[in-house]
């Protein structure tokens, strides 16, 4: 079986084959780090993060960039806001960043390379497009000039026209053209800027992107990834930058997510609906978050809403249910129960669901049927459990399959493996005798007080069993 990817510069599925064999360079643009990121952030955080995952679990070898745009005009003009310098708030939501990431499962990159940490490889690549005839400069602020690069425009599809009536335009009346953009900025009054062959000044933001890129992964980078926001400009100018000064296709396959609603309207700040990843952890389950959006196809469009995070909670509780029986049937088996140790795989075929799983990875990165897949087998477990007596091989290589494909999507919960304080020990066993003597008022009044202190009882054909809220 072969992966297929849709690559937005061709607008078609095309067979996945990275240019050095098994290894694959992957870059995904991150946040411009002047505040907490937000649940579209957190989307494309999410769907790489599994990309990556999936493709090592296919066997490729993956080196994962994913950058901080630590200098730019938000960042100088909320630190100027904070009264603080430019690189304390950098610091401030990196670390930030961190901690909201690797709640929601996102695992870090290779390299997190900073902007700020790369000046000479910006000045090299602008240096080279001056030479070439495709930049020019403006007193010290340095442009590219879009008509100059013949391929210019064909990420996004459309001509150079249509381009200028659809776009916001960098405002520089000094510009020989409406969409060259600025590779480097001279220094204003007050603002952070480093020494170059122009004088000081700071990077454009697109520069970076390709500064960093090709340093760590090649002049030529399998997967470029992103919001459906970058491909114009952001990307579109990445790709001219960099192929004018390589010659070479910058990147194989374009990547980007479809957009993402709240309450079926755009996210914005005049809105006053951008809801960050840093206030939902506190009423949400991060691996919530993460389950909602991998429900869907990353590239189609989604709608974030209170209800839909409900329900991703109610089918993510479903899976673990399943997970967490199978733990506790695992410790509970003997090795060798004297049951068939064939029969479950009619009940059960595993190997069947492991073929639709894949396949629906390797269709584009298909999480929303990948996770079908996984509730279907859902569905034969269960009734595998109440219908026979559970084989501990069976449990076991079920189990193992939930993990690893768990393992991929990351959204499943952590083993268990706090013990019980002795109080509620005691609520559980007096629950249990209060249900053999039918005495079911006083069982469902322990059941709820349980439930008031954050623990929740299942009763299932092999015993009850309890997991923290």
């Amino acid at each position: 079986m072969t992966i297929r990817v849709y690559n937005s510069l061709s607008r078609k599925k095309e067979e996945f084959v990275p240019a050095k064999g098994k290894k694959v360079g992957m870059y995904v643009c991150g946040p411009t780090v002047y505040d907490y990121f937000h649940i579209g952030n957190a989307r494309i955080f999410i769907i790489f993060d599994v990309i990556r995952r999936y493709l090592c679990w296919r066997g490729y070898d993956v080196t994962f960039v994913q950058n901080f745009t630590d200098i730019d005009d938000k960042m100088i003009k909320r630190a100027g806001e904070l009264g603080i310098p430019v690189s304390e708030l950098a610091e401030r939501y990196i670390e930030a960043y961190f901690a909201d990431a690797e709640a929601l499962g996102v695992r870090r990159a290779d390299h997190h390379p900073r902007a700020t940490e790369h000046i000479p490889e910006i000045i090299e690549i602008i240096d080279k497009l001056l030479a070439g005839g495709l930049a020019y400069n403006l007193d010290g602020d340095i442009y590219f000039h879009t008509p100059a690069f013949a391929g210019y425009g064909r990420l996004s599809h459309q001509p150079l026209d249509e381009l200028v009536a659809g776009a916001r335009i960098e405002v520089d009346k000094r510009k020989k053209h409406p969409l060259d953009f600025a590779l480097w900025k001279k220094q204003k009054p007050g603002e952070p800027a480093w020494e170059s062959p122009w004088g000081k000044g700071r990077p454009g933001w697109h520069v970076e992107c390709s500064a960093m890129a090709m340093k760590y992964l090649g002049e030529t980078v399998d997967i470029h990834g992103g919001g459906p926001d970058l491909a114009f400009p952001h990307h579109e100018n990445e790709k001219a930058q960099s192929e004018g000064v390589t010659g070479r296709p910058f990147v194989r396959y374009w990547m980007h997510a479809g957009y993402l609603n709240v309450n079926r309207e755009k996210m914005s700040k005049s809105l006053g609906n951008v809801l960050t990843v840093r206030d939902l952890r506190r009423t949400v389950d991060p691996l919530v978050i993460r389950f909602f959006m991998l429900s869907a196809h990353y590239r189609s469009p989604i709608n974030f809403a209170p209800e839909l995070l409900d329900q991703a909670q109610s089918g993510l509780e479903r899976l673990n249910n399943v997970v967490y029986n199978l733990r506790d049937l695992r410790e509970k088996l003997p090795q060798a129960n004297g049951s068939s140790t064939q029969g479950w795989r009619k009940a059960v075929n595993l190997e069947e669901y492991r073929k639709r799983f894949t396949a629906a990875m390797d269709d584009d990165f298909n999480t929303a049927d990948a996770i079908a897949v996984l509730f279907d087998l859902a569905r034969a477990v269960n009734s595998y459990l109440k219908e026979e007596s559970p084989v501990r091989e069976a449990v076991e290589e079920i189990l193992s399959f939930f993990e690893e494909t768990g393992d991929i999507l990351g959204f499943f919960a952590p083993p268990e493996k706090e013990e019980l304080d002795a109080k509620i020990m005691e609520m559980i066993a007096r629950r249990q005798a209060a249900r053999e003597a039918k005495n079911w008022a006083e069982a469902d009044a322990i059941r709820d007080e349980l439930l008031a202190m954050g623990i929740i009882l299942e009763d299932t054909p092999q015993g009850v069993r309890w997991r923290r809220k």
